[in-house]
């Protein structure tokens, strides 16, 4: 089964940008989807941004509308989250998922990575 590892959160202060980045075990083609959702204390995971992997059409949830971006990279076998224009309320847990091909297959989940936004 593939595995998942996301870097690159932290601190920011508001209106910056930071770049989150998940690394797939093997190649991220033997994913259909692979993506972000994130999650605050006492609230539901929520996607941010999913990407299909073989044909890197995206989709945003609105409020990464224009100001996040997915991209991937194939040869890192890598899927980045570029965040800019950052928001307080961008504050939360990031989690890396990928769907493996298959109706009936289970969603896979990264550790997450904190991102943090505060002056």
């Amino acid at each position: 089964q593939v595995q998942l590892l996301e870097s690159g959160g932290g601190l920011v202060q508001p209106g910056g940008s930071m770049r989150l980045a998940c690394a797939g075990s093997e190649t991220i083609f033997n994913l259909h989807t692979m993506g972000w959702y994130r999650q605050t204390p006492g609230k539901q995971r929520e996607l941010v941004a999913t990407l299909v992997t073989h044909t890197a059409t995206p989709t945003y949830a609105d409020s990464a509308k224009g100001r996040f971006t997915i991209s991937r990279d194939t040869d890192k076998n890598t899927v980045f989250l570029q965040m800019n224009s950052l928001k307080p309320e961008d504050t939360a847990t990031y989690y890396c998922y990928g769907k493996p091909f298959g109706s009936g297959a289970a969603a896979i989940w990264g550790h997450g990575t904190q991102v943090t936004v505060s002056s």
